[in-house]
């Protein structure tokens, strides 16, 4: 397995960061990955709960040089913690922030990592082995349990060197990536973090997670400047009737885009938006522009295998064969339709369809901010599964909405009932936990004097 650099910025002044507007260089950044190298303990694993992107990044590449693997769980609450430690019992934190209620030893993103640039250092990019382990990224496995997903830098190159082609971020030019998700986060991780040291670009460090949060952010740097966003995210930036400053490339991941709402961000923006399909397992695998076609691309080398029902992807920039857990329809060479994921498919009075496909209908319908439909665990007692949906829509009525649903959608998938809320859990990255949604169903139903 070849060398690859630890960053590609080829210069000392090269712009690798902005933090509130401030450019930050890539002698920089080398500088302040020596400095806190130095100051890591003995253990194998680095929980990195770091929230500034920059200061992530600083701790992701300090471990690496230190041959220390980044931990990267779907979560961080205490019971996550303890699993986790179950699988790396020598696990400390790094964080950059002083209320930091992790049960780990803590190491304190160093102050001295803020000083001002220093010019006497050489500047010498580390060539980190492809072979070596970068990072465990942790999925919720069907019992619960945190399941990790081992990530090498010769794999993770080489999937972001193929995004940076797709994202013409090869240009020569200086990009600005602002991102939406977090950096723990496969997605993020890829396209804000290893998407940026290796296509000598620039992330931008503020968190951006707001309407007014993102345009600020993308305000603060110059062009061009690509955004990293998911549906949820766009769909609020594209409500809140913001004055959004201007991008060169949406890029959105983590749920399916509907084509109204690729059209409207293509619109506002007059830039091309670009979609991304991957998972945990596999990381990014797939892109297509849907404003354009509903096909995906695969990456090069990256095929589908199937044995019976199961698809397994492989091939490109993937170890190992990785099992795919969507409904996946081959189109033509190298390319295919997505029709959800497995575990969403439902069948009800002899029909099928997927929660995926009823999310995006609801979520369509006009006056709905956000919506989700649940398929619950039990059936109804006449032996019929019924669908609930929750929905935020302040301005329409419950007669009115299911009305529009019966245009959309079979009859057979309409909700019963249909919950109006004033939010829906979602996470960091947009996503709706089941387990969420079952204990917004079950507080209804205590709240409505059922059991629960």
């Amino acid at each position: 397995m070849p060398t690859f650099p630890l960053i590609t910025h080829e210069c000392p002044d090269s712009i690798i960061a902005w933090r509130g507007g401030r450019p930050i260089t890539a002698a920089r950044f080398l500088s302040d990955v020596a400095q806190l190298s130095d100051m890591l303990p003995a253990g194998t694993h680095m929980l990195n709960a770091c929230n500034d992107r920059y200061r992530f990044t600083v701790g992701l590449a300090a471990a690496l040089i230190s041959k220390k693997i980044s931990l990267l769980p779907s979560s961080q609450t205490p019971e996550t913690i303890r699993q986790m430690l179950r699988f790396a019992a020598d696990a400390f934190c790094l964080t950059d922030s002083e209320a930091c209620s992790i049960a780990l030893p803590q190491v304190r993103f160093p102050a001295v990592a803020e000083a001002p640039d220093r010019n006497d250092r050489a500047f010498t990019v580390p060539d980190i082995d492809g072979e070596q382990p970068v990072s465990y990224v942790f999925t919720s496995g069907s019992t619960g349990m945190p399941v990790p997903h081992r990530k090498t830098w010769g794999a993770l190159v080489r999937s972001v060197q193929v995004e940076a082609q797709f994202c013409g971020l090869n240009d020569g030019r200086r990009h600005a990536v602002i991102g939406t998700v977090p950096p723990q986060h496969m997605y993020g991780f890829e396209s804000t973090v290893m998407l940026v040291l290796q296509s000598a670009n620039a992330l931008v460090a503020d968190q951006s997670f707001y309407p007014a949060d993102i345009c600020s952010a993308v305000d603060s740097v110059p062009r061009p400047r690509m955004l990293v966003s998911t549906p949820v995210h766009l769909r609020a930036l594209m409500s809140a009737e913001l004055d959004i400053p201007a991008v060169d490339l949406v890029v959105s991941a983590t749920a399916p885009l509907s084509l109204p709402l690729a059209e409207e961000c293509e619109a506002h923006f007059q830039a091309p938006l670009l979609e991304i399909y991957g998972s945990t397992e596999t990381g990014q695998i797939a892109v297509r522009n849907p404003t354009q076609t509903q096909e995906w691309q695969l990456f090069p080398g990256v095929v589908f295998m199937r044995e019976g029902d199961a698809v397994r992807a492989c091939g490109g920039h993937l170890e190992q064969p990785t099992p795919i857990n969507d409904v996946i329809e081959p189109s033509g060479e190298n390319r295919f339709l997505l029709h959800g994921r497995t575990a969403d498919l439902i069948n009800i009075a002899g029909k099928r369809n997927s929660l995926a496909f009823l999310n995006v209908q609801l979520n369509a319908i006009p006056g709905v901010i956000d919506g989700s439909f649940f398929m619950p665990d039990d059936v109804a007692p006449d032996g019929v599964t019924r669908l609930t949906a929750f929905v935020v829509a302040p301005e329409l009525t419950p007669a009115t909405l299911m009305a529009a649903l019966r245009e959309r959608i079979d009859p057979a998938f309409l909700p019963r009932p249909l919950v109006f809320v004033d939010a829906l859990p979602r996470n960091a990255t947009g996503k709706l936990p089941r387990e969420a949604l079952k204990a917004l169903a079950e507080d209804r139903q205590c709240a409505d004097g059922k059991p629960a």
